[in-house]
């Protein structure tokens, strides 16, 4: 029998707070360990109970969601983050994934969605919630297509630095678009198989270990 989730929560807003701690609570697989309404109150939880992932909200006081992430990151990495915030600002995604989050989700998100993130997140998959995805694709794509075209694969050749052939930067770009390996084998007409492998080759070329943060390099590095 697999161990349950430990979370603590940072999150200012009471409601907010006490209701996801009670929904998360009942799931039968998540330990809401602790919560805090303030973000370094949150990295000394965290430092202090060394819980599996820690859910953070950004507009924190005395400290950001952002700084406190970093802080949480550089004294023990293996502590998942998963943002939950109602900021949707494409420099605020960007600098969450920098800071080390491992995920993304709105608030909102469902119970059974930011559930679902949290077992992915704490599996190591990552998690970026399909609306932030299309919010940050759609500001790129406004400041870099000058094609007029829309709905296509768009990537820059110029600035693919990373060794991507050209099928890899085209599934790179359906990731960005909040796309699973199914929606991208339907999407390329290639098998699940042979998409995973994509996908691999994809996180080794971009040095990262989850989706998530192979979306956050994309979008940063303008690959995309």
């Amino acid at each position: 029998m697999s161990k349950n989730i430990k979370v603590t929560i940072v999150e200012d807003h009471d409601m907010t707070r006490m209701g996801l701690s009670f929904a998360l609570s009942n799931s039968g697989i998540i330990d809401v360990i602790a919560t805090s309404a303030d973000g370094q109150e949150g990295v000394d939880q965290a430092l202090q109970l060394k819980p599996d992932l820690v859910i953070m909200d950004i507009g924190v006081p005395t400290i950001d969601g952002i700084e406190a992430t970093r802080k949480i990151k550089n004294s023990f990495p293996e502590i998942k983050v998963l943002m939950n915030t109602s900021r949707d600002d494409e420099q605020d995604i960007l600098d969450s994934f920098a800071a080390g989050a491992d995920g993304y989700i709105t608030k909102g998100a469902t119970s059974e969605q930011t559930i679902s993130a949290i077992k992915a997140v704490s599996e190591g998959v990552g998690w970026l919630d399909p609306a932030i995805a299309r919010v940050v694709l759609s500001n790129i794509r406004k400041s870099t297509d000058d094609t007029g075209k829309c709905g296509e694969i768009n990537y820059k050749k110029g600035k693919n630095l990373y060794g991507l052939t050209e099928r890899e930067m085209e599934v790179l770009a359906l990731l960005v678009e909040g796309l699973n390996n199914p929606q991208i084998a339907k999407k390329l007409v290639i098998t699940i198989a042979t998409t995973k492998t994509h996908v691999h080759n994809i996180l080794q070329k971009l040095y990262v270990k989850t989706r998530s943060k192979a979306v956050a390099t994309a979008m940063k590095d303008g690959l995309v």
